[in-house]
Parts: structure tokens; sequence; C-alpha cells
């Protein structure tokens, strides 16, 4: 096994104090830094403290260090290793910020560290960097640009939708029709910074059409009649989650077979369309700091 290490370092035009409150609320409800929701938030079982449990993603880790304000080191779990964030005054209004990472892996593990994880890693590092710098400036002298393989790594892992029960919530879909012949529904979580708007996510459907048949400030019902069939699109909005529902009701033997069909690619295209509209809305999303920390841009 042979040793692994990664450093990034910035200057910041602020004082180390300012940058140091700043790095104390990763992982929490109002974090202004993690670049959120492009990349999967950090999240841990408690407040931010030494043996806090979480991580972000599939990169699990636990706090092993805080010195609030200053330094805090995450331990990987499950393998040898950690990251670790720190600040150091550099005057009275500058500072110097550093991620620096270090592990032993195996060939191929540090094969797919240069890969796969660095290019991705790298990038989130530096999007944390902007936003220290947008929440503690105002403005970002050389934001980070994604690479189109960080691109296309960001895509291939992005999350995919699951399988639920249409929920209890979702009642314009349950109150559709009297008689329902088929239903499903496919959730993803709400990442912090997507809009709770369900009018933002109808835009799914925009190309082909589809009429709103009804609107609660939770809920799009979309849908059409037709002689075959009827059927309806539920977009809710709700307890952290987005969730796209269908219901169908079928007329006649023409259309039981005529759906027999369609059903066979409804699961397919229903999950494509939610992640790609989830991902899509992600990347046209603000940062989190313009999100969380907006008012020190408009003083600059």
């Amino acid at each position: 096994m042979r040793t692994v290490r990664d450093v990034h370092v910035r200057t910041v035009a602020a004082p180390a104090e300012a940058v140091g409150t700043l790095i104390d609320r990763l992982g929490s409800d109002r974090d202004p830094l993690f670049p959120v929701p492009v990349w999967p938030p950090m999240r841990f079982d408690r407040p931010l403290g030494v043996g806090a449990d979480g991580g972000h993603g599939f990169v699990r880790y636990r706090v092993a260090v805080h010195e609030p304000g200053r330094r805090i080191r995450f331990a990987f779990t499950g393998m040898d290793g950690w990251h670790e964030v720190t600040v150091r005054p550099l005057g009275p209004d500058r500072c110097r910020v550093e991620h620096r990472t270090e592990g032993r892996r195996t060939l191929r593990q540090r094969l797919l560290w240069h890969l796969v994880i660095r290019p991705m890693h790298c990038t989130v590092v530096e999007e944390l960097f902007d936003n220290i710098e947008r929440a503690a400036v105002g403005r970002v002298r050389a934001p980070v640009r994604r690479t189109p393989r960080v691109r296309l790594l960001n895509r291939l892992i992005w999350e995919r939708p699951r399988p639920v029960a249409l929920p209890a919530a979702a009642e314009l879909a349950h109150r559709a029709f009297p008689r329902t012949d088929f239903q499903d529904a496919w959730q993803m979580e709400l990442r912090p910074g997507l809009p709770t708007d369900p009018e933002a996510w109808a835009g799914m459907f925009r190309r082909a059409s589809f009429p709103v048949v009804g609107r609660t400030d939770r809920e799009i019902l979309l849908g059409e009649d037709a002689r075959h069939l009827d059927f309806r699109a539920s977009i809710l909005v709700a307890d952290g989650r987005v969730t796209l529902g269908t219901v169908v009701r079928v007329h006649h033997r023409g259309g039981r077979l005529y759906f027999a069909v369609v059903r066979r690619v409804h699961p397919f295209m229903a999950r494509l369309t939610l992640r790609r509209t989830h991902r899509r809305l992600a990347l046209a999303a603000p940062s989190a700091a313009e999100r969380v920390a907006p008012r020190r841009a408009e003083r600059v």
C-alpha cells in the first residue's frame, strides 16, 4: 500500500475569524460552503464536533478533530486516511485556507482515485473554496470550471429515483379517478437548493405539452383523457422529497392492450425524466453561498 496525498490552498481576502466561522457551519442546515445541490450534501448524525458521523454521497467519515474556527479533520470510515480543512491568518484581513487529503491505498484503490475520484474531489474542494470567497468577500476571483470529464462523472454518479407507493400527500392524484387501473411513483431526495415549488418541476413535461388539470401549493397534476385511456401525472414536492406519480384509467380492451405495451417502457421513461430534471435544476440553482449568505455579496 502507498500513501495518496492531495492538497488545495487558497488565499482569501477576509479575516481568519470570519472564514473560520463559515467553516464551522459545514454540514449544518445553513451550510454556506459545501457545493450543493450539484454534489451530494455533507450530512452528520449530530452537530459538527468530535465523533459526529456522516459524509457526503458514497464518501463516509467522522469528525476526528475540531478546533473551532481553525481546523476540522475528518477520518474516513472503512479505510485508512483522513481529510481536513484548516484556516490560518496572514494578517488582519487575509487568511490561508487549506484542504489536505491523505490515506494509504492499494494499487486498485490508487487507480480508482486517479481515474475517477480525484477529478471530482478536486472540483468539490475548489467549489467549496469558491463559496468561501463568495460568502466572506462577496466575489470569486477565478471560479473553478467543471471539465468535460468531471461533468460526465457527475452525470454517471447522479442518484437514481427509487420506486415508492404513491404518497398519501399526493391528494390530487388519489382523487383523479374513481377507479384506477394502474399507479406507480418514483421519488428522489430534495437536495438543499433545489426548488420546493412544484411549478419548477412541471417543466419535465413541457415538451409533451400536457395540460395542468389540478394544482395545490405542493402538488401539480397534469394529464389527458382519450378514448382508450385517461392518465394523470402528479409532481409532489413534500417532506424533503420530489415524487413523480402516475395514475391510469383504462376504458376498454383496446386500451388495456395499448397500455400493456406502454407500461413496459413507462418505468424507464419516468425514472429518466425525473432524474434528468433533478440534475438540470441542480445545475441551474444558485450556489450555497448565494443562497445562505447573500447579504455579504450585496454589500460588496
